[in-house]
């Protein structure tokens, strides 16, 4: 029987909201290793030939649904497939040799795909490499369709460059025969087409995107490091990664990032700014705004501007203050399937931040500046404009403060996650029901990063630290050549 000290000492609001965080703590940590199991499995089952949910997918393609319906998302997209396959070659990496064969056969796939003939063109000039979707056994989808998507290509190489790099001190030969000749195609394309217009992630806006302005930034920094590495050259890649980020820094308006450059009638406010800042992460790299790295002032302030968007629009979000995790979507003004948070863009809010810490972790400091101060004092009212060490109690107390947050981002989606732990593309804002496409890849995918970066599981650097804006910028471009890839023999 408790004794009423013992009982009062219990009940007190600090000791009891420590034992409450521990609980919950601990409960998250069980929902993580058990989900990222079965995100794991689920992605697994999505590929092709093999996969257990997508009969009839060609091998190593990966579906991004197996949904046929309402909404019909049985197909692989070029984009969601380099995302997938970027994280699968990452865990390959550290320790996961069974996926090296998946691996090999998207590959594989992809050198067939790149052939393909398309209604965005052919390969010839490299117009067809930014089709952004193919059947589900690897012929032309000739529907109707917001084409070209130019972020495809350089997701595609940046998946590709990652296993590349992992063989290329052993198996160069092999590198060269089966990768390089892929990877050029893709880099060519990024290098020629990087300054016309297209249709953004989401497939609605046609303009410039900022997510793919910083993926085609990326693959060329790290194109031009894979090509000398093999005895290759890639001169567009050196004359265009300057003049990409250099347009990359057009998108900030001072507070936020505005995501799409083009007349849609939106706040720009968007999830994609987000993604791009995981996609840009670099954990070699400094909180460098020019990249804009998690952690970097630039990027703080925009995924307090994001976030902030949907507290007041989502019935799932009542009553949560800025500074608390919530829901989130794509775009405040979104309409698809009802304009729902997204499981994914949840996610990414919490990967943006676990990656953020990691950075302070390796630099040992943090900074607040004008740009950040909001952010922060969200968090900690007291936050003020300055350095802190690492062994400064300003430090410790604003990165637990920035991981409680992350992990609220992932607690929501544990709230909405169904018993099991499918997840769909979005779930409802008004009661966090599963909706849209089932089992959706790319969740899985982004359960899967947000879960590694908590747990300090980071991908090689990129080479962000060297990227320096130009003095002059230019919206040029540099003609590429394009070769039908051999099919790979592994």
């Amino acid at each position: 029987m408790l004794t009423f000290n013992l009982l009062t000492a219990l009940l007190a609001p600090g000791v009891l909201s420590a034992a409450l965080h521990t609980r919950q703590e601990a409960d998250l940590d069980g929902f993580i290793k058990s989900e990222s199991a079965l995100a794991l499995k689920s992605i697994l089952s999505n590929i092709g030939a093999d996969g257990s949910a997508v009969s009839g997918a060609g091998a190593g393609l990966v579906i991004a649904s197996p949904s046929k319906s309402d909404p019909d998302y049985f197909y692989t997209w070029t984009r969601d497939a380099g995302l997938t396959l970027k994280v699968l070659i990452d865990d390959f990496i550290a320790g996961e040799a069974s996926l090296e064969s998946i691996i090999q056969d998207y590959i594989t796939s992809q050198a067939k795909l790149q052939a393909v003939s398309n209604p965005s063109g052919e390969l010839s000039d490299g117009a067809g490499l930014a089709e952004p979707k193919f059947q589900a056994d690897g012929t032309a989808f000739t529907g109707a369709w917001g084409r070209p998507q130019r972020d495809g290509p350089a997701l595609r190489a940046t998946a590709m460059i990652a296993y590349g790099n992992h063989l290329i001190a052993d198996k160069k030969d092999v590198v060269k025969a089966n990768i390089w000749p892929s990877v050029q195609n893709d880099l060519n394309y990024v290098a020629q087409y990087w300054n016309q217009t297209g249709f953004d992630l989401w497939e609605e806006v046609q303009g410039s995107s900022f997510f793919t302005i910083a993926a085609q930034h990326r693959a060329l920094v790290e194109g031009s490091a894979f090509a000398k590495a093999l005895g290759e050259t890639c001169e567009g890649c050196d004359s265009q990664a300057p003049q990409i980020l250099c347009f990359l820094q057009s998108f900030w308006n001072g507070k936020a990032v505005v995501s799409n450059v083009a007349n849609n009638g939106r706040s720009g406010l968007d999830a994609n700014s987000v993604l791009a800042s995981v996609q840009l992460f670099d954990p070699k790299a400094a909180c460098d705004d020019v990249t804009f790295q998690p952690c970097s002032a630039r990027a703080l302030s925009n995924h307090k501007e994001y976030v902030d968007s949907f507290r007041s629009i989502y019935n799932v979000n009542k009553g949560k203050a800025a500074g608390t995790a919530a829901a989130v979507g794509r775009y405040a003004e979104d309409t698809y399937m009802g304009g729902n948070p997204w499981y994914l863009t949840t996610l990414a809010a919490a990967e943006q931040l676990y990656d953020a810490l990691y950075q302070w972790k390796q630099q040992k400091s943090l900074s607040i500046t004008e740009i950040s101060l909001a952010f922060f004092k969200d968090l900690d009212s007291s936050a003020a404009v300055g350095d802190y060490a690492s062994d400064s109690e300003t430090y410790k107390s604003i990165t637990a403060a920035v991981s409680k947050y992350a992990d609220g981002f992932v607690s929501v989606v544990q709230k909405y996650a169904p018993e099991g732990g499918a997840l769909a593309e979005q779930f409802t804002r008004d009661n966090g029901t599963p909706a849209s496409a089932k089992d959706l890849t790319w969740s899985y995918a982004a359960f899967l990063t947000a879960a590694e970066r908590r747990a300090g599981t980071v991908p090689p650097a990129w080479g962000a630290s060297g990227s320096k804006v130009p003095e002059k910028c230019e919206g040029s471009s540099a003609k590429g050549t394009y070769t039908t890839p051999k099919v790979p023999s592994w």
